[in-house]
This record gives C-alpha cells, sequence and structure tokens, in this order.
C-alpha cells in the first residue's frame, strides 16, 4: 500500500501541449489573481493554522483519491507567523525536496497558483496559547530536519509525512485536546489530509480556488 503515498510532493506534470500569447497572458491572469487573494488573506492567518492545497499534477490527483470522506485537498502543512510574515511548514518527498527534510516555504510559495488548483485555510478551536505550541513544535521538527516518512508509519516518530507531521504536532500542540482519527484501506493504517480539517474542532477560514 505505501507505493501509493509516494509522496506528499508537488510534481509539475510535463506540458506538451503548445501554449500561444493569449493562452500565457490568461494563465498569467490567473495566478495574479490567486496571488492577490493569498496577499489580502494573509494578515488573517495565526500561529499554528492548518494550510491545506490541491495540486495539480498527477501525483496530487492519487494523494486526493485516497482520502476517505474528501479528496478535496492533497497537501498540508502548519502556518508559523515569523517577522509579519506567514511560513508554511509541511514534510514534503520526492524531487521537489531532495534533502526529504521538514520543509519551511513562505505562503506564496507554497500556495503557487502555477501548481496549485485550490488553497484552503482551517484553524482549530482551541486556546491560543495552544496554537502557538502548535507552530512551536511544527518548527522542531523542522530544526531538527525530521526526514520523510517514505513508509507511511504511524508507528515511529523519527520519519513523518505530510498529514503525520500536522496531526502529530496538533496533538502535542493542544496536549491532546485535538485528537486526530485515522483512516484504513484494508489492514493499512494512515492519517489521510482529510481526517484533518473534518475534524470536529477544525473550522474553515478561507478556501481561494484559482480560476
Amino acid at each position: 500500500m505505501a507505493g501509493f503515498f509516494i509522496s506528499c510532493k508537488n510534481q509539475t506534470a510535463l506540458n506538451t501541449i503548445t501554449t500561444v500569447k493569449a493562452d500565457s497572458i490568461a494563465l498569467l491572469a490567473i495566478a495574479q489573481r490567486g496571488l492577490d487573494s493569498i496577499n489580502a488573506f494573509e494578515p488573517q492567518i495565526q500561529n499554528g493554522d492548518l494550510i491545506l492545497r490541491t495540486g495539480r499534477d498527477f501525483t496530487s490527483e492519487s494523494l486526493r483519491s485516497l482520502n476517505q470522506r474528501n479528496k478535496t485537498y492533497s497537501h498540508c502543512g502548519i502556518a508559523r507567523i515569523e517577522n509579519d510574515s506567514v511560513f508554511v511548514y509541511h514534510a514534503l518527498g520526492g524531487e521537489w525536496n531532495p534533502d526529504q527534510h521538514v520543509r519551511r516555504d513562505p505562503l506564496a510559495y507554497f500556495a503557487d497558483p502555477f501548481n496549485n488548483k485550490k488553497l484552503g485555510i482551517f484553524r482549530y478551536r482551541i486556546e491560543k496559547i495552544d496554537q502557538h505550541q502548535i507552530a512551536a513544535e511544527v518548527h522542531a521538527a523542522y530544526l531538527k530536519k525530521t526526514p520523510f516518512d517514505m513508509d507511511f508509519d504511524l508507528s515511529t516518530s523519527d520519519r513523518l509525512y505530510c498529514a503525520e507531521l500536522v496531526a502529530r504536532c496538533v496533538e502535542l500542540g493542544s496536549r491532546l485536546n485535538v485528537k486526530i482519527p485515522h483512516s484504513h484501506i484494508g489492514q493499512f493504517e494512515f492519517i489521510g489530509v482529510d481526517d484533518l480539517f473534518l475534524h470536529q474542532l477544525c473550522i474553515k477560514l478561507k478556501e481561494i480556488t484559482y480560476r
């Protein structure tokens, strides 16, 4: 089963369609509107917020299909505010992250409208101190250079895949006031991206669809 999960990675598919100038202008306009929406909402994001995206590539489509209840999003991370800027910490595998360690990316880079179709911003209804602790937990994982878990094994904590990283930081940061459920496909147990945002304590703040 793990072979289906080679990822939580952002992989740009080869484009074999010849584009004309009008197509390029339209794509740029779509991307700019997306970036404008991201920049407008960014000041409302807080430490510990759940940041989700839907990639345009085949790997993202495959990952979305593994969600058992809601197939909207394919990848996830946690927001941390640093000098009035929002950074997203997330676990990524594949060629887009050669060292395989937890990444720290600016929000606009994580949400890149050229390579993604949708951005979602969610928040757990917990104490402010716990929100800050969630952000502190994911920052600690980044400083430790926690590697990506290619085996998607929930029994280990020295390697983490994207949803596992978020779930672990949310549970530790919230002092287990938020306990993330697990999904199953046959005997394979995992944490799906939808297990994170469908939690009863998780609310949607903003969803941006790039058109």
